[in-house]
């Protein structure tokens, strides 16, 4: 088993619905358990797109995926969740992103771990902090 971090993201719809459905999915998956969930944070938006508000959070997981089988898992919630990626750093119903794999070290064209801007993005990095224990 490994540990991972991923961080969480919502400014469409129902934002708080759409994260307890993408949890509820993690939980559910049978090779992901979810250890911790940080508390939920609103924030504006980065990267210059007028967009809604973000929630933002993070779990904890242990899982027995590999790192890619893990992105994968992440992207099949994201789907579910009626995600869509026409616009880069659109507006979404769920973002779900691998900052930590263990500690290991990935940088591959599609996959980049430790998540590269992670420590730049007080969203992603105090919901981190907070279930890093």
């Amino acid at each position: 088993m490994v540990t991972a971090y991923i961080a969480f993201g919502s400014n469409l719809s129902d934002r708080n619905k759409n994260i307890q459905d993408a949890i509820l999915l993690l939980k559910t998956h049978p090779k992901i358990k979810v250890i911790k969930t940080s508390s939920i944070i609103e924030t504006e938006p980065e990267g210059g797109l007028k967009q809604g508000k973000f929630l933002n959070g993070a779990v904890k997981i242990e899982t027995d995926l590999s790192a890619r089988q893990l992105l994968q898992a992440l992207q099949d919630v994201e789907n579910k969740l009626g995600r869509e990626r026409a616009v880069k750093n659109g507006p979404r119903t769920i973002d779900l992103d691998i900052i930590f794999y263990n500690d290991q070290t990935i940088n591959e064209p599609d996959l980049i771990i430790p998540h590269p801007r992670w420590s730049q993005r007080s969203f992603v990095k105090d919901p981190i902090q907070e279930i890093c224990e």
